[in-house]
């Protein structure tokens, strides 16, 4: 990242940290940790219980269900549904597992538009090259007023000024006249609930209930945002709220039960009134089933990276693919291989923990590093220095 990026980025942090602080330590905000640390551990210890509950609640809800084992298979089931839809453009919310995937490069190499409808998503979009996000729910954080002005000039070829609401407004329009025509919509999830078979996503803008209104909406969630019930649901996207924005609520919480449907004329069910007429859920594993049970209690807030000297230091260069800091670089052994767990920046973290302070499920993040280096040792991931002072120290009883 440039140094200008990363002095924007440290100042939109420390926005979040500011706005935040007045409510992390409030008395019903410490109880909501409480619960949501209870809802997460109990959850991850029994996805797979909880996993055959929602793929039966999603039966008697009318929602199509699949598990997708990889990236791959998550690809194949999206490929094969908006064939049905016979579209070439799709409409997009911001999802860090559908950035997983690699979707949208996924999606234009068959000649696809996929839209960002996400603000911050559209800009990096609009940007092209060198446009990974560098927050969860702020992805262009590290973008100043210049920077975005540009971006959108160049790309959008027009001429508007440096004002946010000059911006906003022709990215909006510029969105919204992109997928007027479009049947697909495409979307993540903040959490599902089991019990009731029921999402729910959270944002401000307004954009997912554009997203979810199309013919076709396609969920894609990892298997830890399975909950309980709905009231468990609501906790944890109350929670990460509070830790991504310095917000008790998000102007929009969107739950999905089903697709749109009506039985207002003699009470016969008609699908398809004003929103989906199919809702499709694909739960992905990627890895997940195998990974630390603490790696999967995150509930994407972000404030790990907020608050770490080394992201505050280097930015997206400590991760891996779109998941932020340490925990992402924990998440690649999982996702991907020890390789990439090393690339990630395994050996950038100093192990301070300022992450698990400022995570509100505590996730040790270092603790889990510092194992991670353990085994990348054994399977020959190590700096090249460290190699050297080893042998030296095995030759000579001393690391010169």
């Amino acid at each position: 990242m440039k140094a200008s990026e990363l002095e924007t980025m440290r100042k939109s942090f420390d926005t979040v940290k500011k706005r935040s602080n007045s409510i992390k330590e409030s008395p019903s905000t410490q109880r909501l940790i409480d619960r949501v640390c209870e809802i997460k551990k109990f959850s991850i210890e029994n996805n797979e219980e909880l996993i055959n509950q929602v793929s039966e609640s999603f039966k008697r809800n009318d929602v199509d269900f699949f598990i997708a084992e990889t990236s791959d298979d998550a690809l194949k089931i999206i490929d094969e549904l908006i064939l049905e839809y016979d579209c070439n453009t799709i409409a997009k919310a911001k999802s860090n597992t559908l950035r997983e995937i690699n979707l949208k490069k996924h999606l234009e190499n068959k000649g696809i538009d996929v839209v960002d409808t996400d603000l911050g998503d559209r800009i990096l979009q609009l940007k092209k090259t060198d446009n990974r996000p560098v927050h969860p729910t702020g992805p262009a954080s590290h973008l100043n007023i210049s920077d975005i002005t540009d971006i959108v000039n160049e790309s959008l070829d027009v001429s508007v000024n440096p004002e946010p609401r000059d911006i906003m407004e022709v990215v909006r329009n510029d969105v919204l006249n992109r997928i007027k025509n479009t049947n697909v919509g495409i979307s993540g999830a903040n959490a599902i609930a089991s019990e009731e078979g029921s999402l729910v996503m959270v944002h401000n803008e307004g954009n997912i209930s554009i997203v979810s209104l199309k013919d076709l909406h396609i969920i894609v969630a990892g298997i830890e945002k399975i909950v309980p019930t709905l009231e468990d649901a609501i906790s944890v996207v109350k929670l990460e709220t509070i830790f991504a924005t310095g917000s008790y609520v998000t102007s929009y919480m969107n739950v999905i039960s089903g697709p749109s449907k009506t039985a207002d004329i003699e009470k016969k069910l008609l699908k398809n009134m004003y929103g989906a007429e199919k809702v499709v859920v694909i739960l992905l594993d990627n890895g997940r089933s195998q990974a630390t049970h603490e790696c999967l209690y995150c509930i994407g807030c972000g404030n790990c990276v907020v608050h770490c000297p080394v992201y505050n230091a280097v930015g997206n260069e400590f991760g891996f693919n779109n998941y932020l800091g340490g925990r992402g670089v924990a998440m690649s052994k999982f996702i991907e291989d020890d390789e990439a767990c090393y690339n990630s920046g395994l050996y950038m973290c100093t192990l301070c923990g300022l992450c698990t302070l400022n995570c509100p499920l505590a996730i040790p993040t270092n603790e889990i590093i510092e194992n991670m280096r353990k085994f990348s040792t054994g399977v020959g991931f190590y700096p090249k220095a460290h190699g050297r002072i080893k042998d030296n120290i095995s030759k000579n009883d001393s690391p010169y």
